[in-house]
């Protein structure tokens, strides 16, 4: 157990100010408690916390922890004039040269950095097609290793040929019967119905949900068009994934009317991506008509949720009729969709502890401000994630960082050159 001292407790959902100690219990089910609990262990863990501010940690709606290692890599070889040729010379290419090594070591890195930004929860959505085998598995182990909660998917799709989307759907399989996750696709223009079909029956297998990705760019619709005759939510509604309870469909740009109402009439959770948006050049998000279950995520670009917020603030004011309160919604909503739908390890013991040395007063009142215009990451000063102390002082406890990084590094290289070949 963590004796939390003399801190400030914020309620992330009513955003109340508590002078309070707090004890954490460890463990997928613990609580937190304000008042001594009547069991407390004889081994106590206490760290004062005068002049800190205590809050849930953060959860990453959308990642891609298979991009950990592109930062700085060298150029492709064609330069890409659109999105999908983006897909084609650097990710298509990326994703193909990753082994077993490169995947744990993204991992690993992905935890130090989501850590040190105040996350304890990773959403993830991986591809690997030359090393599909166990894959999830690799990234979960390490992300355990780390002490953070997770719910992976694996990319299924049809643009590598069939027995590669069969290897993506046996891997979905294999891992789900071991693990909690989500069933997940490439946008729908590289998904074939036979395929589509495969998984929409794995997802209802299982009862879990699909992680995929929605109109990021126009190219998505034209496919769906063209081959089809339908957009590409009409498509999804036609199959039946619309009635699965735990979808997260990411992006979702280039969405009209009827796809919008279709969706809002859903179950499913929009993961947001402005950083990522922005970098690719497709568009902005608008949540019109979409309803309240919109979450942040930060598509592989980086692991920063605060920065993520950010660019959501800074984007959305200028795209929708919001408020700073609105964008905070978004970034807190992934709580309550992984608390609806029976996931473990987000739970209230999931806390992050603030050193932000504001000069100005901060309370309920202009909590919102201060979290859009002054804090960020480096304000994280300890981190408990499932009630256990995996950042303390700034610095990983479960992991030497040193020895990760370098052998990211090291990793990072083997990579370039299979790239560059």
């Amino acid at each position: 157990m963590i004796h939390l001292k003399n801190g400030t407790f914020i309620n992330w959902q009513t955003l109340e100010f508590i002078p309070t100690d707090i004890w954490v219990e460890e463990g997928l089910k613990g609580a937190i408690h304000f008042t001594p609990p009547a069991n407390l262990p004889e081994k106590v863990q206490t760290l004062d916390c005068k002049g800190l501010y205590i809050t849930r940690s953060l959860v990453n709606a959308h990642h891609h922890i298979y991009s950990a290692l592109a930062r700085g890599m060298p150029q492709p070889s064609q330069t890409p004039t659109n999105f999908h040729e983006k897909l084609q010379y650097v990710w298509w290419q990326l994703d193909w040269a990753l082994d077993a090594d490169m995947i744990r070591s993204s991992a690993l890195a992905t935890a130090i950095a989501a850590a040190k930004a105040g996350c304890t929860f990773i959403i993830d959505h991986h591809s690997s097609p030359a090393h599909t085998h166990g894959s999830l598995e690799i990234i979960a182990n390490a992300l355990d290793e780390a002490g953070l909660g997770h719910l992976l998917a694996y990319e299924i799709t049809d643009r590598n040929g069939k027995a590669k989307a069969g290897e993506a759907l046996e891997e979905t399989r294999s891992y789900l019967q071991n693990r909690q996750g989500l069933v997940g696709l490439h946008a729908s223009f590289t998904v074939e119905d036979p395929t589509l079909n495969k998984a929409l029956a794995l997802a209802k297998e299982f009862n879990t949900g699909i992680h995929a990705h929605l109109a990021e760019d126009p190219v998505d619709q034209k496919f769906c068009m063209e081959k089809y005759g339908k957009r590409v939510v009409q498509r999804y509604a036609d199959a039946g994934f619309l009635e699965l309870p735990k979808n997260i469909f990411v992006h979702g740009i280039h969405l009209d009317e009827r796809e919008r109402a279709l969706l809002k009439n859903s179950p499913a959770h929009i993961a947001v991506n402005y950083d990522s948006n922005h970098n690719n050049k497709v568009g902005v998000f608008s949540g019109k008509d979409l309803g309240e279950n919109i979450m942040l995520g930060t598509d592989g670009m980086h692991s920063d949720m605060f920065a993520s917020a950010r660019t959501a603030w800074f984007t959305g004011m200028n795209h929708e009729k919001m408020n700073p309160q609105t964008v905070y919604n978004r970034l807190r909503r992934p709580h309550h969709y992984l608390d609806n739908n029976n996931f473990t390890g987000d739970r209230e013991n999931n806390l992050v502890i603030l050193d932000y040395d504001t000069p100005t007063p901060v309370n309920s009142d202009n909590f919102a401000g201060h979290f859009f215009y002054g804090m960020n990451a480096c304000h994280v000063k300890h981190l408990i994630a499932q009630g256990k102390l995996v950042l303390q002082n700034r610095k990983h406890t479960l992991l030497d960082e040193e020895s990760v990084l370098q052998e990211a590094k090291e990793q990072a290289a083997r990579l370039w050159k299979k790239l560059t070949k």
